[in-house]
């Protein structure tokens, strides 16, 4: 095999290497999943907060209690000699709840809680799409100027040896090739630049799926699949979001929690009634004033009623404490209701005017592709001089990079669109993924 052969064999075998392994949006998601820091700590508390409602159901059952004791005491008295008496005691006491109103509360309460951390868990997930969403669209947004920086360098540098060339031969000035020349120098001070922050944008990534990113699909065309939302327009994305909004859900829960709260600390006044029942076997009971224990056992079963007459004031004082955070929660969730409708806007514009941006610099391309062709042209017949072709070039790859980060920027819009919406979730990312 000749050593071309060879060559050509071994780069398409690592050009198929890379394909393979280049990961795509989804993929990286499936690894944030299982490495992310932040997502793993919010499906612990989670799993924390799923105790609260057998906690609140505690209330409603008995309380046992076992208490033993073992003494050994030794009594000198003035009619006789010391004496050493063995005592030991084990009393089992059981206490039913039977009219306990700030029980039911805190039960209700309880299921108020784990419903609340189901929507910051949620909110979590959700974040965790945003998260890795826009860590990828940064790589992508960085490798763009990266690839435009290289493009840019190898078109100026082609331009520098016509330059030179045409100075040589006496058809052009030396300022054309100074042009060129200092084009070409800061296009390679725009690559360093470009390749230190596709650096960052890599390792920003890193930190969320623990491994270092070497290869991402990227979007090779613009997809045509611009106006497929779920929704027509922009009050329906409002009416909806006011729904199933999670961040709204967990604000109406913690209005809840505090109205539930404000009933609790009134519930202070009412009596409890209770059933208890005790069992207490004990030996050398009195033994320290008669000098000789007996033995004893009792059972006893009873009502235990106890009516709360005055505390001070205390609970009057948590009352109007509770009562006041209640009114700040219901204030808290109109602000977040208003904060919520004015984000879907605001994202449902950002998706309709990424729409139009992402169509505007398409045609922009095509313009920018054509004014280069009839520069080059141009400069062919002597109408174009080397700074004309330059510039053109860079209005191309300027415009070729402004789309591809336009187009990230609408599917991120889109994402938050839904995300405000309570709607994001693996599907949508698939769908994204799937216009790349």
């Amino acid at each position: 095999m000749k050593i071309s052969q060879l060559l050509f064999v071994l780069l398409l075998g690592m050009t198929t290497h890379t394909a393979l392994y280049a990961a795509n949006l989804m993929d990286i998601y499936q690894e944030a999943l299982q490495q992310d820091a932040q997502y793993r700590s919010a499906r612990a508390a989670y799993v924390a907060a799923q105790e609260k409602t057998i906690q609140g159901r505690a209330g409603f059952l008995p309380t046992i209690n076992l208490t033993g004791t073992r003494q050994v005491q030794k009594i000198n008295t003035p009619l006789s000699s010391e004496v050493t008496i063995q005592s030991r005691g084990v009393v089992i006491a059981a206490t039913q709840p039977l009219i306990r109103v700030e029980n039911f509360i805190i039960y209700a309460q309880s299921k108020t809680e784990v419903s609340r951390a189901e929507s910051q868990f949620v909110i979590a997930a959700q974040d965790l799409i945003l998260r890795v969403a826009q860590a990828y669209f940064d790589v992508l947004d960085a490798q763009v100027d990266v690839e435009v920086a290289e493009a840019q360098i190898q078109a100026i540098l082609k331009q520098l040896e016509q330059a030179k060339r045409n100075f040589e031969v006496g058809v052009s000035t030396i300022v054309d090739t100074n042009e060129a020349q200092a084009r070409f120098d800061l296009t390679i001070s725009q690559e360093i630049a470009a390749r230190n922050a596709l650096e960052i944008r890599k390792r920003t990534l890193q930190g969320i799926i623990d491994r270092f990113p070497e290869y991402l699909v990227s979007s090779r065309e613009i997809t045509t699949d611009l106006l497929n939302l779920r929704y027509a327009n922009m009050d329906e994305w409002v009416s909806v979001a006011a729904e199933k909004n999670f961040t709204m859900k967990i604000q109406e829960a913690t209005y809840e929690i505090a109205r539930q709260e404000a009933k609790k600390a009134w519930a202070q006044h009412y009596p409890t009634l209770d059933l208890v029942a005790q069992y207490s076997d004990q030996t050398g009971v009195g033994g320290a004033f008669t000098g000789r224990g007996i033995d004893l056992t009792s059972k006893s079963v009873g009502l235990q009623l106890n009516v709360p007459l005055f505390q001070g004031f205390a609970v009057q004082s948590r009352v109007r404490e509770a009562l006041a955070n209640r009114d700040r929660a219901l204030h808290d969730l109109e602000d977040t209701r208003r904060q919520n409708a004015l984000q879907v806007r605001q994202q449902y514009l950002n998706v309709t005017n990424g729409i139009a941006q992402v169509r505007a610099l398409e045609q922009a391309l095509v313009s920018s592709q054509s004014q280069l062709d009839s520069t080059m042209l141009g400069q062919e017949v002597g109408v174009r001089t080397e700074v004309d072709v330059l510039n053109a070039q860079q209005q191309l790859y300027s415009a070729r990079r402004d789309l591809a980060k336009a187009y990230h920027s609408y599917l991120m819009s889109r994402l938050r669109l839904s995300a405000e919406a309570g709607e994001l979730d693996e599907e949508v990312l698939q769908q994204i993924n799937a216009m790349l």
